[in-house]
């Protein structure tokens, strides 16, 4: 990660440079572009060997393609497939794959090379993180350029989902080496990773479109501290900053050098609990914990008032959402009288692991000053982001709890998974779960979902927080950038200098 004094060594050239317009700096680099991101890809390049969303941040669409892909508006289209074809209960796609396509090694793109990505995704080795979808289907080969999929589970969304990092085609040879040395087919290549600081792509001119790609050059800085955050902007070493720290926007908004884009998501920001550690096995412990939180004041304390509170792991943009925001509402005098009930001594000692994301940070001081007007005394635990990916996260799953934002629009499923982190495990779930995953019927599924939110509300599974409303700081003149966020993505091939 990029430290405070590693943007303020630049202090020197700040004043010279911010009496610069941006748009003077701009026409000295038509173009390249710098990107700013908060969080630096770990472990590596590799985004179906890690759950990291930096990872997709940089890669996706730009280094690697998939066979579908999400647009800013939520829709899904064509990108290595043409198009394909459905049966009508759901279980069987047809892709017919564009031809003429090569991997960055030059080795050619086709039907092999997707049962392979999509027979690794899915293997007994594979640590994708949605290993279960990849493990329920089956991959044929017709011709090249031709594959059908079998589904175990019926999913409307499917497309979609083939769409996310998770579902990258990869090239055989060189999938092994994808987490240092990515091979896609993607428009931009890895040019230089200074570990720490920032990563480079380059155009790729074997690209099949690479006459439609504007930038030749997109360096991505890492930098997780709010102030220098805004002093790479103002300072013009940064171009866009995609998802910058909400406390950050006021003082760019009036600033006619600059476009802020406020954008939805499919985000769920939640104070996550380990339901299998004492007394957090115990529903009353999780209410009483939900029931000490003022989301309204988390949003303001953690987003900037940028966001919208939710009951439960969906939010209120997705279809087939339900209001539970009232099942386990704010209410300090019955968290206390829960805790009481479960036997719990007060004060009870407890630790909040918290990532690098300012949110987390932030949101952190705003719940633990909640908790403790309830006899929970919380203990804020910083940890970075690769300590959170192999103690909390991966490992022993080693917390209490956790602040996080869960991006993927359709994670669901991570509460059928015994061996996931929050240690959540209900047959009601799974049978819910296991109707919503076999019922073409949209009606009937949005009417599953209802009764899947309640469930995770009804239980408390966590304490379920905002959906965040991301911001986007950038140089007015940059052009292309994503109005709203399905997915977390930088999408180079749609930037340009205006």
């Amino acid at each position: 990660m990029i430290k405070r004094r590693s943007v303020l060594t630049h202090s020197a050239s700040l004043a010279a440079i911010a009496t610069l317009p941006l748009g003077a700096l701009a026409q000295n680099r038509k173009d390249a572009i710098v990107l700013a991101m908060a969080l630096e890809p770990s472990p590596g390049l590799d985004p179906t060997g890690g759950a990291a969303s930096s990872i997709a941040e940089v890669t996706l669409y730009n280094i690697y393609e998939t066979l579908t892909k999400i647009n800013p508006d939520g829709s899904v289209t064509p990108l290595l497939a043409e198009g394909w074809e459905v049966s009508p209960d759901l279980t069987t796609y047809t892709f017919r794959l564009r031809r003429g396509v090569k991997f960055q090694n030059g080795e050619p793109f086709n039907a092999q090379a997707v049962k392979f990505s999509f027979d690794r995704a899915g293997g007994e080795k594979s640590t994708n993180k949605d290993k279960r979808t990849f493990a329920n289907m089956t991959t044929s080969v017709v011709d090249d350029h031709t594959v059908v999929i079998l589904t175990k589970e019926i999913d409307p969304d499917f497309p979609f989902l083939l769409g996310q990092a998770t579902a990258i085609i990869v090239e055989p040879k060189s999938a092994d080496t994808n987490m240092t040395k990515p091979v896609g087919t993607g428009p931009f290549q890895l040019e230089n990773w200074v570990k720490g600081s920032s990563i480079s792509l380059a155009k790729w001119d074997g690209y099949r479109n690479a006459s439609a790609i504007k930038l030749k050059k997109a360096t991505f800085r890492f930098i997780a501290d709010p102030a220098a955050q805004v002093a790479a902007l103002l300072a013009g070493d940064v171009d866009a900053f995609p998802r910058v720290t909400p406390r950050s926007v006021e003082q760019f908004k009036g600033n006619s050098r600059f476009q802020v884009v406020v954008s939805g998501s499919r985000a769920k920001t939640i104070l996550a609990i380990n339901n299998k550690k004492k007394p957090f096995d115990d529903v009353r412990v999780r209410r009483a914990v939900a029931m000490a939180i003022d989301r309204k004041a988390v949003i303001q304390g953690a987003g900037d008032g940028y966001g919208a509170p939710i009951g439960s792991h969906y939010p209120p943009s997705a279809p087939g959402y339900v209001d539970t925001t009232g099942i386990n509402a704010y209410n300090p005098e019955k968290a206390r009288a829960l805790l009481k009930e479960a036997g719990v001594t007060t004060p009870l000692e407890v630790t909040i692991t918290l990532p690098p994301p300012p949110y987390a940070r932030q949101g952190g001081e705003v719940i633990a000053s909640q908790l403790a007007k309830v006899g929970i005394n919380a203990k804020l635990q910083n940890v970075e982001w690769a300590q959170w990916l192999s103690n909390t996260y991966g490992g022993a799953h080693n917390y209490d709890m956790t602040i996080i934002s869960h991006v993927e629009p359709f994670d669901l499923g991570n509460f059928a998974k015994p061996d996931y982190y929050w240690n959540y495990t209900s047959t009601k779930f799974n049978d819910l779960y296991g109707k919503y995953k076999t019922t073409a019927n949209a009606k009937d599924r949005n009417k599953l979902l209802g009764d899947i939110q309640k469930q995770l509300a009804d239980e408390s599974v966590h304490a379920f927080l905002y959906q965040p409303q991301w911001v986007t700081v950038a140089n007015k003149n940059v052009k292309g950038l994503w109005k709203d966020m399905p997915i977390f993505v930088n999408d180079l091939s749609a930037l340009s200098w205006g």
